[in-house]
């Protein structure tokens, strides 16, 4: 069961979690959530997961496969800063984990009362919105923590700034 959100009680303010990657609907949520982040004096939390199970190898090697997946983490997250501080006003919180992605996702969750809305964007592909639009949205939607707003990838910036 996930705590009571707290985004509008004193010295709290409301957060925008985005998930972080490489595709091209990651930067629709990131604007959409700068633009609502500025206009509501909200916080918008970038978070990138890095996958488990990639360093099962020797303790050496480990090592050094995780320090890359951190540092591709970090230029990641560097570039998605830089976009929300380039739509809007405000400074995002990056967050690395490790783990399953929809883990970490309800995890912070859990742990930051502040989050109240994760911001998704569906990708325009046929085959669908995108794994964890397609994961939020389906089956685990009854029993989501939070309320998810759902981007659509084919809105441009302007679009997003009327809607946000």
């Amino acid at each position: 069961m996930v705590a009571i959100r707290k985004s509008f009680e004193v010295g709290h303010r409301r957060k925008f979690l985005v998930v972080v990657d490489e595709t091209a609907e990651c930067d629709r949520a990131i604007v959409y959530a700068a633009k609502r982040a500025e206009r509501t004096n909200g916080v918008v939390i970038l978070l990138y997961v890095i996958a488990p199970g990639d360093f099962q190898h020797w303790l050496g090697v480990e090592n050094i496969m995780r320090a890359e997946a951190r540092e591709e983490a970090d230029n990641c997250l560097a570039r998605a800063a830089d976009r929300v501080r380039s739509v809007a006003r405000t400074d995002p919180e990056p967050v690395v984990r490790e783990g399953n992605r929809a883990d970490e996702i309800v995890n912070l969750i859990e742990e930051d009362a502040d989050i109240a809305i994760l911001v998704l964007a569906a990708g325009n592909s046929t085959e669908g919105p995108g794994p964890l639009v397609t994961a939020i949205a389906g089956k685990a939607a009854a029993s989501f923590p939070i309320p998810v707003t759902i981007v659509p990838g084919t809105l441009d910036d302007e679009a997003i700034a009327a809607l946000a």
